[in-house]
């Protein structure tokens, strides 16, 4: 009787302790970049903060298929909160044009949590190329077909899509060369093996402030205060705006308390004015809001861009 006391009071001790640590489990962000480039940053700068607030956050990369190996591997995971996608709208939207077949519904496998930032899109060019604007590049396009091979983060990135709508608009073509991320394109093109990338501001920005790329053109209505010398694409007669836009998802059975409480843990770092700074040092703007406030959001930039990509008639992907 004794040892079936001892080992009962073991096994509750045992259960306990497991328990106990998976109350403790970490919550996990899934970064569907490289680590390095703009978007890993930032996702390392709010676990960061959500660590220091009492949520304790870490940063996983999955880069691969413009988002979809992330994407699949959150939508895969258990809905108990402990993990979240760092979700755009090439996750959300266009890879289902992109692609033949998806491994996960970007409806159906997920539910929205928040949004946590946003920036425009910009074209970057090495700082020894003939043109120094998006003007000047237009009329050495024009000049020089088929001579420009412009990289960017993914096929289905918006920082492809953005660019592929501004070529369309503007007459010219470039050679598209596609990377696992935003950090491994930007290598190539300093490696000089591409000439210029769509992407945003918080990756180059280093290299920019070296002298070693050159912003060609910035797609929003107003200049960037990092940059305050690169002209918009509406200064140089080109009407396009493009923001970038992320999100946190988790898988599509969490329950609606876990979720509301993750809103809250993050909406209270989104306005933290020392978090707030150190984004906009990097690029970043950050932007919260409820989760339904986002499932309305991600609507209406479907609703924007999928019909771009249905025009443009792209060959489709491979996984």
């Amino acid at each position: 009787m004794h040892i079936r006391k001892r080992l009962s009071g073991f096994l509750l001790g045992l259960g306990l302790a497991v328990a106990a640590a998976q109350a403790q489990q970490p919550l996990r962000i899934v970064v569907p970049f490289a680590a390095g480039g703009g978007t890993d940053q930032y996702a390392r700068l709010l676990a960061s903060e959500l660590t220091k607030h009492g949520t304790q956050t870490i940063v996983e990369n999955k880069p691969g298929a413009s988002g979809i190996v992330a994407a699949d591997s959150v939508a895969r995971s258990k809905p108990d909160g402990t993990t979240l996608l760092m979700s755009s709208l090439s996750i959300l939207a266009s890879n289902t044009v992109m692609y033949d077949k998806l491994p996960y519904d970007p409806v159906k496998s997920f539910t929205p949590v928040t949004q946590i930032a946003y920036q425009p899109t910009i074209i970057v060019g090495r700082s020894d190329l003939p043109y120094k604007n998006i003007k000047e590049m237009v009329a050495y396009a024009k000049a020089h077909p088929d001579k420009i091979n412009r990289g960017s983060p993914g096929a289905s990135v918006l920082t492809n899509l953005a660019p592929l709508a501004f070529e369309g608009m503007a007459g010219i073509r470039t050679t598209h060369i596609p990377f696992n991320g935003d950090s491994p394109g930007l290598q190539a093109l300093l490696g000089s093996q591409t000439d210029i990338q769509g992407t945003s501001i918080t990756g180059p920005l280093q290299h920019v402030k070296a002298g070693k790329m050159r912003v060609l053109g910035v797609m929003d209505s107003k200049r960037l205060p990092q940059v305050p010398e690169a002209p918009t694409f509406k200064e140089q007669g080109y009407d396009i705006e493009a923001l970038l836009w992320y999100a946190l998802s988790a898988p599509a059975a969490t329950p609606k308390d876990t979720v509301d409480k993750l809103n809250r843990a993050v909406n209270q770092v989104l306005v933290d004015p020392d978090f707030i700074a150190r984004s906009q040092a990097i690029g970043m703007e950050p932007r919260g809001g409820t989760p339904q406030a986002l499932a309305d959001y991600v609507k209406a930039e479907t609703q924007r861009w999928v019909p771009l990509l249905q025009r443009l008639d792209l060959p489709k992907q491979g996984q």
